[in-house]
């Protein structure tokens, strides 16, 4: 009877461990992700974690907003963040010093941000001595600047064009409100808000064709390498995300998604930020060399040392290319139609 017991025993523990153990297996794995971007730009990234894509594949991720380019890079190499959503623009910065960072994907690799003045600013010589918001020098925000006055015609230091530091672009809106700055160059949502209070649209990059590296995952290459599966699923769940946001049926939890994360009252408002998205996101989302290569070349007006990168070390495409050459993209859009 005592043997007996102990066989039933025994059966009972494997029992219980046996379905715990393979719940520890199938645990999703933690990835915290690091941005910078309070835009509609970041909208495939709220669509991956609202709508349960991370967890699909294995992914338990979380999302922090760490502003500025340098902020990121250093919780990057601290260990306090996996992923990078960036444009690259930091990453270019962060190799050019030595460190080994890749990019992974890009969800877009053109600009449609507009550049936005006070009312009396109407034409390009009225940006003369004037004073550019922007989120930090040799940052996104400049360069988008730096390419608007380029379409204009003007260069900064001729034309005695300053950029002042103001915060992100919801803050450089409000400076521009109340007249800290003479213009800035701001997503749509952003803009269409000023323009429906007067301010003057000097430029629209969107109308230019102008190319620059849209936000993607960065990591580190030894990040890369020791968790190829977790960037893998990452990058599988950002993919189907921009699916997501381009099937025209999901138009309403896209819009209530925008509105949500940018805490928008406007549903016109959001509508603009929406169509921005329509207009640049991939649907493979490759990094960009040419998009990075735009961001090389304004770089290394400050930092000569950036322009001797060669950007296409800078990129590992190998998870983009693995899901495009595997079908699973095509399916994934044949799957919404």
């Amino acid at each position: 009877m005592k043997h007996k017991l102990k066989r039933w025993a025994k059966l009972a523990v494997l029992i219980v461990i046996m379905p715990v153990s393979a719940l520890a297996a199938a645990a999703p794995d933690p990835v915290i992700i690091g941005t910078a971007s309070v835009t509609s730009s970041a909208l495939s990234l709220w669509i991956a974690r609202e709508q349960g894509f991370f967890q699909k594949y294995g992914v338990e991720a979380r999302t922090i907003l760490i502003p500025g380019g340098q902020s990121l890079i250093s919780s990057l190499m601290a260990g306090h963040i996996h992923l990078l959503f960036t444009t690259g623009v930091p990453v270019l910065s962060a190799v050019a010093q030595g460190t080994d960072i890749k990019m992974v994907t890009s969800t877009s690799n053109r600009l449609s941000w507009k550049l936005m003045a006070k009312p009396q600013i109407r034409k390009a010589q009225d940006l003369r001595g004037k004073r550019i918001g922007v989120q930090s020098i040799v940052g996104s925000t400049w360069m988008n600047s730096m390419l608007a006055l380029e379409v204009l015609g003007l260069e900064p230091k001729r034309d005695n064009i300053s950029f002042l530091p103001t915060g992100d672009p919801p803050t450089m809106s409000q400076a521009l409100e109340v007249g800290r700055i003479d213009a800035a160059v701001l997503d749509p949502a952003l803009s269409r808000s000023l323009m429906s209070k007067g301010f003057s649209l000097v430029v629209d990059l969107a109308q230019e064709n102008v190319f620059f590296p849209g936000l993607g995952f960065g990591a580190t290459q030894a990040y890369i390498d020791q968790h190829a599966s977790v960037v893998e699923s990452a990058v599988t769940a950002l993919t189907e995300s921009i699916a997501f946001v381009l099937a025209p049926r999901n138009k309403s939890v896209v819009l209530a998604s925008i509105m949500k994360n940018l805490r928008l009252k406007e549903p016109a408002l959001a509508e603009e930020g929406y169509q921005d998205q329509m207009l640049l996101l991939i649907r493979k989302p490759y990094p960009s060399l040419e998009g990075l290569r735009s961001a090389q070349r304004l770089m290394a007006l400050q930092s000569p040392k950036i322009a001797s990168l060669k950007i296409e070390e800078i990129v590992d495409p190998r998870f983009v290319q693995k899901l495009d050459k595997s079908g699973f993209i095509d399916r994934l859009y044949a799957s919404q139609r």
